[in-house]
């Protein structure tokens, strides 16, 4: 019979309470994204690769008018705590409900623009107010 290593038991109750205790702010925030990502079968951002459909999960950091070639665009930064992406919304000036700090599930294509992650014209989700 052989003993399991300490560093190889999962964590008990008190040490993950320990840990949640000595976590900042932030850390939590993106357990909790995460936890939320894995719950509704999504892709982490930071495993999204170029080309590749997905859907993902997470909170809008910022929401800006931002016009390309002309054209209005509404751009979101989205964090599931993993990573951000851009979420891009072409030909618009504003969406009702996409407003920093409102959770959000969107799908669709993951192009790279300027060495981040963009996702344009999105087929999105609010998620309900109040789960935040």
């Amino acid at each position: 019979m052989s003993a399991v290593p300490r560093s190889e038991k999962p964590p008990g109750r008190f040490r993950r309470m320990l840990d949640r205790l000595s976590s900042s702010q932030e850390e939590l925030h993106a357990d909790e994204l995460q936890e939320d990502a894995r719950a509704e079968g999504c892709t982490r951002i930071s495993d999204c690769d170029d080309r590749q459909i997905v859907k993902v999960t997470g909170t809008l950091r910022t929401v800006t008018l931002r016009p390309r070639a002309g054209v209005p665009a509404l751009e979101a930064e989205l964090f599931d705590g993993s990573d951000a992406l851009d979420v891009v919304w072409l030909g618009r000036r504003s969406i009702v409900g996409i407003e920093p700090g409102r959770r959000l599930i969107a799908s669709g294509r993951i192009s790279m623009s300027h060495g981040r992650r963009v996702l344009f014209n999105p087929k999105y989700e609010l998620r309900p107010l109040g789960q935040e």
